[in-house]
């Protein structure tokens, strides 16, 4: 048990699993409600990639939940994928799958909740590094994935011209574009 875990008297409550479907399952502790999905670990990562050429790599989606599409960073389950076991193995495969670009090295910055008040799962931020085209990308069965390369210096403005021509953004975009030049304790990456 943890230290935070010691101060809350909510660790102490049963749990309950209210539902189970293919994907996800409700579970309750008290009279709170929440998720956690069925598959993997709990875990998500979300891909910072900037190009050779300084230009940011988003992706572009449908999203069911929203009825929408979506500008995200590449993202992706963690431990989904047979033999799958590392954040890092997670990141290489998601950032291919999704917009056809290999890493040569990957490095995880950050974890946490995604939506602490409504799902146990936690995302990692993970920085890629060293980019190389390997394939068109787009994702696999019917993602039906759209790949922008954006240049570093524009994306802040594209995010939100994107924003007003009506699709959903990712509000963890933020940290990322913050994170390609920083590292999490805020001090400058050194390229």
């Amino acid at each position: 048990m943890s230290k935070a875990d010691l101060h809350s008297p909510i660790a102490k409550l049963p749990v309950e699993t209210v539902y189970e479907g293919k994907w996800v399952r409700m579970k309750k502790r008290g009279s709170w409600e929440y998720v956690e999905r069925v598959h993997g670990i709990g875990m998500a990562v979300i891909i910072i990639a900037v190009t050779a050429d300084d230009k940011v790599v988003f992706v572009e989606q449908d999203r069911i939940p929203l009825g929408k599409r979506t500008i995200e960073m590449p993202a992706g389950l963690v431990g989904d994928q047979e033999g799958e076991d590392t954040l890092e193995d997670a990141a290489r495969r998601e950032l291919i799958e999704e917009t056809g670009y290999e890493p040569e090295h990957v490095e995880v910055l950050l974890i946490g909740p995604t939506s602490a008040g409504l799902s146990t799962e936690r995302i990692a931020y993970v920085r890629a590094m060293g980019l190389r085209r390997v394939s068109d990308g787009g994702g696999v069965d019917d993602e039906n994935i759209i790949v922008h390369e954006v240049p570093r210096e524009e994306a802040p403005r594209w995010l939100l011209e994107k924003q007003a021509e009506g699709f959903e953004l990712d509000l963890k975009l933020w940290g990322g574009l913050w994170m390609i030049e920083r590292n999490p304790d805020g001090s400058l990456i050194e390229r």
